[in-house]
């Protein structure tokens, strides 16, 4: 049951598809004081949800804020990431989920000042809140996913093994990713291209020089089964001459700032105007902008920068240049030190750039920081709905940095710009379930890491964890280690990864078309399922689908992990599709030992799952299916 409370006069975010009539009546299971939530929680509730989020899959304990940031350097401290998924559910003696759709600023204490209480501040007077009622948390779930719309689905081939650096500076480059996966035998369907692959790093363009016929390198790597994914940045450089550039001006499709003026900011190419992905006109227009790539041969995108994140603005970095240069000419002393850093650190990403521009929302003048969590979303929407027009008849694969609950309709997310290190990989396997929650299916994190240098122990680990998840992406950054898998000495054991991949497709790819069909989560954590008190505080194991459960490894060095199964399972150890090796277990502890050269999971009893024999990517895969778990 969901129940709907309306307060002021909110603003259409557009995530909820579903009428609700709104209650009259006091506001269920909460308490409210302004514009502050305040809920008592039980010495054993746990609180699941907020989607894109750190600090596990229990948000309990910890302060967060639903204010969309592009935040590469995130650690276990931050509070804020690159979507907001203002989704919570709070299990316990009362089972219940929340739902605020509020497109500006939420800040939650989830018994972080007090370990039992939790409230929700919301940063403005007009809000929907969506109370949803039913016997577990697996159908408060589908409740919200029959609120907010069926999940984008995703082509096949998205599901391969993608290839992907920021670094990739020319058709040499991409055409050597290709060859030497095919001279090493290792499974690929799509190589992303970053922001090399632009003139001058403006949308929609493509550097001449470096890549000098697009068609024919999509028409080539086509041939070999292989997609070639370019990035969309939110920012329109200004330039004159620049046809997006001189269109939007002309029209009217970018934000405004106090004066009525397009407003500035930079980001890659420099000084940027931002499309005003409100306007209707504006996404169209924007959308029809994929158009000349799209007959190029490209059928995949991926849209990025889109939180949106500012490098600088000219007021800020004007006044924090002269505030420098005051500093500069005195003795700095650590009060003074610590300012000039601060300063320089305030210079991007600031959220006070947010009050600076301005919507037009059907005619009305709306701030930015008051619906700032929405700009990725219709980014997506904008080329989602023109893809439905420009190829009707072919699935695009599109993927998004930002996002806000609903944006899952239009696309998929990648879990952000993360880093090289263990605790990351941690995350990835937490922040998968809270985003099923949310309603985002495809999701998946750079795998390997973004930032900093990877690790040949933590790609293949990483790799065993991602084999599972939609997106399957190895992802890096200009100046980190090089991390294609073969360049690694243990590229034996990478390669056997990415192959199990392709064996496991049959499963995986039905798993997450039937939890798109039915509402339901491709990944759960185990109290989802089972009410045991170790089930439901366990957030390193997850479950997949009905039949699977995962227990990835997350630790420098580790031989194995403690794995806790709550009811008799079936351990599986699968080198290939031909040799693999199963035993059943009863419900209790173990230590599983975990080599890298091999692929662990464990089927549930008395179920089984779908595989085949492999292939070197989703359009060869092999016809010859077989069951493998507990056969009758």
């Amino acid at each position: 049951m969901i129940r709907k409370y309306v307060f002021g006069k909110p603003f259409v975010t557009g995530a909820v598809v579903k009428s609700i009539k709104p209650e009259i009546e006091e506001i269920e299971f909460l308490k409210k004081s302004g514009n502050e939530l305040s809920f008592q929680l039980g010495r054993d509730d746990i609180v699941y949800g907020l989607g894109q989020m750190t600090r596990g899959i229990n948000k309990r304990g910890w302060h967060y804020s639903c204010y969309n940031l592009d935040n590469c350097n995130h650690q276990e401290d931050s509070v804020s990431l690159y979507g907001s998924h203002n989704f919570l559910i709070v299990s316990g003696k009362s089972c219940f989920g929340i739902f605020i759709d509020f497109p500006g600023r939420i800040d939650y204490d989830i018994g972080y000042k007090d370990s039992s209480q939790m409230k929700i501040a919301v940063c403005g007077d007009d809000y929907d809140i969506y109370i949803i009622t039913e016997k577990n948390e697996r159908e408060i779930v589908k409740e919200l996913r029959r609120l907010t719309g069926k999940s984008y689905v995703a082509p096949k081939w998205g599901f391969g093994y993608c290839q992907s650096r920021w670094g990739y500076k020319s058709e040499e480059d991409i055409r050597a990713v290709a060859e030497n996966h095919q001279k090493n035998d290792i499974p690929l369907d799509s190589i992303c291209m970053d922001i090399d692959y632009m003139e001058d790093y403006k949308d929609f363009t493509v550097d001449k020089n470096a890549f000098p016929d697009l068609k024919s390198l999509a028409s080539d790597m086509a041939a070999e089964g292989i997609h070639l994914v370019p990035i969309i940045d939110a920012g329109v450089k200004i330039e004159s001459g620049y046809e997006v550039y001189e269109e939007g001006v002309k029209n009217n499709y970018f934000c405004k700032d106090k004066n009525g003026k397009d407003f500035t900011a930079a980001v890659w190419p420099g000084k940027v105007h931002f499309p005003d992905f409100l306007q209707k006109e504006a996404r169209e227009w924007f959308g029809s902008k994929y158009k000349p790539l799209i007959e190029a041969g490209i059928d995949g995108f991926w849209n990025d920068m889109n939180e949106p994140a500012i490098f600088y603005t000219e007021k800020r970095l004007n006044s924090v240049m002269n505030r420098i240069g005051e500093l500069s000419e005195k003795n700095m002393g650590i009060n003074e030190y610590f300012e000039f850093t601060g300063l320089v650190n305030s210079i991007s990403h600031n959220s006070g750039d947010y009050e600076e521009f301005f919507h037009n929302a059907e005619g009305v003048a709306v701030s930015h920081k008051d619906v700032h969590n929405l700009y990725g979303f219709n980014m997506t929407r904008a080329a989602s709905e023109a893809f439905e027009k420009i190829s009707p008849d072919k699935k695009i694969l599109i993927y998004s940095r930002s996002s806000y609950i609903g944006m899952h309709r239009y696309g998929g997310m990648w879990q952000g710009d993360n880093r090289s290190w263990w605790s990351h990989l941690l995350m990835n396997i937490q922040m998968t379930a809270s985003l099923n929650m949310a309603g985002f299916l495809y999701t998946g994190a750079d795998t390997g890491g973004f930032g900093s240098d990877t690790t040949e122990d933590l790609m293949v680990r990483w790799l065993q964890f991602s084999v599972f998840t939609p997106l399957m992406r190895n992802h890096s950054a200009i100046g980190t280690r090089e991390q294609e898998v073969y360049k690694f000495s243990n590229m034996e054991d990478c390669r056997r990864i990415i192959k199990l991949r392709y064996v496991l497709l049959p499963y995986l790819y039905d798993t997450y078309l039937k939890a798109a069909e039915e509402d339901d989560m491709m990944f759960r954590p185990l109290g989802f399922d089972y009410h045991d008190e170790r089930s439901r505080h366990t957030e390193d194991q997850l479950l997949l689908g009905d039949e699977v459960m995962i227990a990835p490894v997350y630790v420098q060095n580790a031989v194995g992990k403690n794995v806790y199964l709550p009811e008799e399972m079936m351990l599986v150890r699968m080198k290939s599709a031909n040799e693999y090796t199963t035993e059943i277990l009863s419900a209790g502890d173990y230590f599983v030992k975990m080599p890298t050269d091999e692929l662990t999971f464990f089927i549930r009893k008395g179920k089984s799952i779908r595989v085949c024999e492999g292939g070197k990517n989703t359009a060869e895969l092999s016809d010859k299916l077989f069951r493998i778990g507990y056969l009758k």
